[in-house]
């Protein structure tokens, strides 16, 4: 099934693309009230994608929870967890540094913003993005969750981390006890990735809808417009996955260079939806099949879609440093290595969902005395440049996976890439096998 709806998915993006470009033709810049049609047509598709996302975020919370529980109370000790943890934010902040430093440098190389042959937004025009200034004390803070409830309602994944690190401490704390409980969540692992199952069989159709509603509204000139921008972007993420995979290939070995083969539904996924969260039950059970035990998946995936956004990170200093520069601001070396650190803890806990990198970029923007304004140069064609970056958090994160399960324990044997049992995924063992599985 997983490589039919792979085709079914890439069908979907290419007729989107088709449709929406048709659309857009057809209602030419001459006609009265042209965007506003446009606008209307692409909020209709828009009630497709919507709606998919929603479906999705439904079987985030209950999914990461479950998951999480599991596999901390089959680590076996809290040491065997300090150590993943561990080594997990090891890899994280050096990929973090490596997304950043690597957008610093192409940015100022390639020099996107300098030249612009179009007017520049007035400094003192509203961006329409909301900007909060970093706060450290709310940050900490709101690590905990007041209510879990409330936590899981609002798809906190910080903060569903923070309190399923604590039930599963716990539960290997009292021990024989506890058993039915693990089963019992075992049990919901098992039901989640079945919901997925049933939830996936509409993202063609979501993609095709998200696709045609952008290209619809935005028309293909805005993408020769800002092509250079956008090129440049790209070239970024595609040297970001040549580092981030070459450097697993020197911890894990030849065996990595399939990875891309087993998580590129996810991959396509994130890209069409432009949500790295719509990708990460996938990214789960795609995991699972390569042989990343799942205890340490289900422990490290979670941690990086809240501080292993790779592909966001660089896009927020090719932003930041592209709006100085089309306002003609020079930054020092000071200045961006600054940018650099303030970025390296801003950007976290930054959910992989649609423009939520805008956020950031607004109150980085002000912490340099940068127009906000500038964020209008980039609205256009955020949602395409947001496709790239969702597909690298993907690649970042199972990377992540990866080179963790290869230094805490030898990975599992390979499955086959395109198969999966017909009514419930792999990831999901019967009770009787998920003690030997979540080993």
């Amino acid at each position: 099934m997983a490589k039919r709806l792979t085709y079914f998915i890439l069908i979907g993006l290419v007729l989107g693309i088709i449709t929406g470009w048709a659309i857009n033709a057809s209602i030419s810049d001459g006609t009265p009230g042209a965007d506003a049609q446009l606008t209307e047509i692409a909020g209709y598709f828009s009630i497709v994608t919507t709606l998919f996302l929603r479906l999705i975020k439904m079987i985030i919370a209950p999914l990461v929870f479950s998951t999480l529980v599991v596999g901390i109370a089959h680590m076996g000790d809290t040491a065997a967890l300090g150590r993943v943890g561990g080594r997990a934010l090891v890899w994280f902040i050096g990929a973090s540094l490596v997304s950043l430093t690597l957008g610093l440098i192409l940015v100022n190389l390639l020099q996107p913003g300098a030249g612009l042959d179009f007017p520049i937004p007035p400094v003192d025009a509203a961006s329409g993005v909301e900007r909060g200034a970093f706060d450290l004390k709310v940050f900490v803070t709101h690590l905990v969750p007041a209510s879990m409830v409330e936590a899981m309602a609002t798809n906190e994944i910080l903060q569903i981390v923070v309190f399923s690190l604590f039930v599963g401490v716990a539960i290997t704390a009292v021990g024989e006890r506890a058993a039915p409980l693990v089963k019992g969540f075992e049990a919901l692992v098992a039901v989640m990735l079945q919901i997925t199952d049933y939830v996936m069989r509409v993202a063609p159709l979501a993609v095709f809808a998200a696709v045609a509603g952008t290209v619809a509204e935005r028309g293909p000139s805005i993408i020769g417009t800002f092509g250079y921008f956008m090129g440049s972007f790209y070239l970024g993420l595609i040297l970001l996955w040549a580092i981030l995979i070459g450097a697993a290939f020197l911890i894990v070995g030849p065996r990595v260079k399939l990875l891309l083969r087993y998580i590129r539904e996810p991959i396509l996924l994130a890209f069409s939806t432009a949500s790295s969260e719509a990708a990460y039950p996938r990214t789960l059970e795609a995991l699972d099949r390569f042989g990343v035990p799942p205890r340490i998946a289900s422990f490290v995936l979670p941690l990086g879609y809240s501080f292993n956004l790779d592909g966001s990170m660089m896009y927020m200093t090719f932003a930041v440093i592209f709006i100085a520069q089309a306002y003609g601001i020079d930054l020092t070396l000071g200045q961006e290595i600054t940018m650099l650190l303030v970025l390296m803890i801003t950007s976290k806990g930054v959910a992989g969902v649609p423009r939520a990198s805008l956020v950031v970029i607004a109150a980085t923007l002000a912490f340099f005395d940068i127009p906000e304004a500038g964020l209008l140069l980039i609205l256009g064609v955020d949602h395409f440049l947001d496709m790239g970056r969702s597909a690298t958090n993907v690649v970042g994160n199972a990377v992540a996976s990866v080179v963790v399960a290869k230094w805490e324990v030898e990975l599992d044997p390979l499955e086959p890439a395109e198969i999966e049992p017909p009514h419930a995924p792999a990831h999901s063992p019967s009770s009787g096998e998920a003690e030997q599985s979540f080993r």
